[in-house]
């Protein structure tokens, strides 16, 4: 099968989004099938995303050259990523051609927009609602996130589930990081949506760490002198940061999945967070992690957990089956 897999999200960012779009990317090629990424890197004028710099959305002539992008490649089928001018020029292209098309709901950007500009849920709500109304499957992440856009008149969803690479993300030594223990760590996007005052306020012995970048990270640097702001990590260097942590600390509310968790029980290294759709629909067990509205006790408690059970927890999480759950809710055309 030829898939044009259109994303506003792409490298160079770094986030759950991308990684997961650019792994279930690989793992069709494993099993025979192309893909053709239509995304803002190739288009020549790009401008950043409000208050999001890292998105770079693209201009001029989007709709021309979506369409010229498309009808080049020649697909069998379409998916629909996201929910910006990429996405509103594809969901164009196919509502006129009368193309089956999916899409897939990653972000709970209503939840950001009240957050940062105080835009009203239910008015964002409506426009991600038209968005994927014509979508022949709106693919979710988890049953959590199938019962809250249910009550939110969201029709059509299918599950395609989240996965981590077990071969990067693996137990390894914790002198990595020369740090007073335990090591508290948060790993992921230093911004508002993701409440980080209420993980680096806690009173908690030892140190805390937040891997990452963001708008919000000269701010927090400064509010917080005993933490440990170490910046954007990739690769075998992020995945050492994770191994070398005593306990993962996730202090966001607005996760519809929660990549990082799965990213640090690979590590062998429990989760703390509040017990909210994304920690409630990964940390499925009292071994490998605790939930509870009292972040610092939750915090403490996962000292004692075991690294072994967390590990074997996240090897239940296989990319290869979460392709296979994306390629069987597609809709193909041809």
């Amino acid at each position: 099968m030829k898939l044009a897999l259109v994303s506003d999200a792409w490298f160079p960012q770094i986030n759950g989004v991308v990684r997961t779009l650019s792994t279930t990317a690989d793992q069709l090629a494993h099993l025979g099938h192309t893909v053709e990424p239509i995304t803002p890197n190739r288009f020549p004028w790009t401008v950043p995303c409000p208050t999001y710099s890292e998105i770079r959305l693209a201009i001029g002539l989007v709709r021309r050259r979506v369409r010229e992008m498309i009808e080049a490649y020649d697909p069998d089928a379409i998916h629909i990523a996201t929910e910006g001018p990429l996405g509103l020029a594809a969901r164009g292209y196919c509502r006129k051609r009368g193309l089956p098309f999916t899409t897939s709901f990653h972000t709970f950007f209503p939840d950001y927009l009240y957050l940062r500009f105080r835009i009203p849920r239910g008015l964002s709500f409506g426009y991600l609602r038209w968005f994927h109304g014509q979508s022949h499957a709106v693919m979710i992440s988890t049953p959590t996130m199938h019962r809250v856009l249910s009550k939110r008149g969201f029709e059509r969803l299918a599950q395609w589930t989240r996965a981590v690479d077990t071969d990067l993300f693996h137990p390894r030594d914790k002198a990595f990081l020369d740090l007073p223990r335990p090591i508290y760590m948060y790993v992921g996007r230093v911004a508002v949506e993701k409440n980080l005052d209420a993980f680096l306020s806690l009173d908690l012995d030892g140190t805390k760490v937040v891997v990452g970048d963001g708008p919000q990270l000269p701010a927090f640097r400064a509010r917080y002198p005993d933490t440990r702001f170490v910046g954007a990590k990739t690769g075998d260097e992020l995945a050492s940061h994770y191994a070398a942590a005593n306990v993962f600390v996730l202090p966001s509310r607005t996760e519809t999945f929660g990549l990082v968790m799965l990213e640090a029980l690979a590590s062998g290294v429990p989760v703390a967070a509040y017990p909210v759709q994304g920690p409630l629909d990964i940390v499925t067990s009292p071994d490998v992690g605790v939930l509870d509205e009292d972040l610092a006790s939750a915090a403490r408690r996962a000292l004692s957990l075991s690294a072994e059970r967390c590990r074997e927890h996240a090897l239940g999480y296989s990319w290869s089956e979460s392709a296979r759950q994306f390629l069987g809710n597609l809709r193909p055309f041809k």
